[in-house]
């Protein structure tokens, strides 16, 4: 006998990897359990299913970085509080960061993909279910999305949830309209431009000798943000290249904002109105 769930969550996160630096990554999940009715003749409470399997992987992957740490470019030294985690892109680029530890999800593989993610959480999910439940499948998939859309990787220091952690993402879809005319350029304009970005306040910018590990040297330009959260403290260290610095907060909605009015600078009197999406289904809706 088997019990589904579709859509049971969203998997918000960003990985590692060589060639695109910071991927931001949203995932909508599936799940098919396997086995033996239970005394209540069920295989498991469907509101159990919706709770304790979401919650596993909320603590397991949502709203972390996903590290390849059997990767030969990645390397990681972890203490109590902390692990510090050094990759080397293929451009000989480097991103390091030194984070809680609980803002990693470190997978032992070479690379990350789809059906790595999947068996994981298999694995770690069957472990904690009954006993009359034999056997599980994950499936991980992203939206379909007929327009362009971005990859974008974040944190909000002064959110009190998991978006504190300074490398979580999204991919995300965008809607901007002029005059309440859809414009698909506008949109495969910021497409291009936020394709695997890294987006950062100002204000957390600081300077690289004010970073509390030692930084590998190369000729590229580096950027450095660090700040303190409720789970602690955060440090990142990135090509400057592949982030985005903007005057505010990386929140959806200042996100909205800051397309909204760099698009309205250029198109003066028109009406502008720009729908950012943070992930799947939801988002900020700005208008000028």
């Amino acid at each position: 006998m088997k019990l589904f769930v579709r859509d049971l969550t969203v998997i918000d996160a960003s990985y590692l990897d060589a060639t695109r630096g910071f991927v931001g990554e949203s995932y909508q999940v599936d799940i098919v359990l396997q086995g033996t009715l239970n005394e209540q003749s069920m295989i498991l409470d469907f509101s159990l299913v919706k709770k304790q399997i979401k919650a596993i992987i909320d603590m397991e992957m949502d709203h972390k970085l996903l590290v390849p740490h059997a990767s030969e470019d990645c390397s990681v030294v972890f203490d109590s509080q902390r692990a510090q985690v050094n990759f080397k892109l293929a451009d000989h680029s480097v991103i390091q960061l030194k984070c809680p530890n609980e803002a990693y999800c470190f997978l032992e593989s070479e690379t990350i993909n789809v059906e790595l993610l999947e068996t994981y959480l298999e694995q770690v999910i069957l472990l904690q279910l009954p006993d009359n439940i034999l056997d599980l499948e994950i499936k991980l998939r992203n939206e379909q999305i007929a327009t362009p859309f971005y990859h974008y990787t974040h944190g909000l220091k002064k959110h009190h949830g998991n978006c504190q952690r300074i490398a979580h993402g999204h991919r995300s879809k965008i809607d901007i309209f002029i005059n309440d005319i859809y414009n698909k350029e506008l949109v495969q304009d910021w497409a291009n431009r936020w394709q695997d970005i890294y987006l950062v306040s100002r204000d957390d910018i600081i300077e690289k000798s004010d970073l509390s590990f030692i930084v590998e040297k190369n000729d590229i330009d580096k950027l450095c943000t660090a700040y303190h959260a409720p789970q602690g403290y955060f440090e990142l260290l990135m090509p400057a290249h592949r982030a985005e610095v903007l005057p505010r907060d990386t929140t959806v909605e200042e996100l909205a904002n800051y397309i909204c009015e760099q698009i309205k600078a250029r198109k003066g009197d028109d009406k502008v109105t720009v729908y950012a999406y943070e992930g799947i289904g939801k988002g900020a809706i700005a208008e000028l």
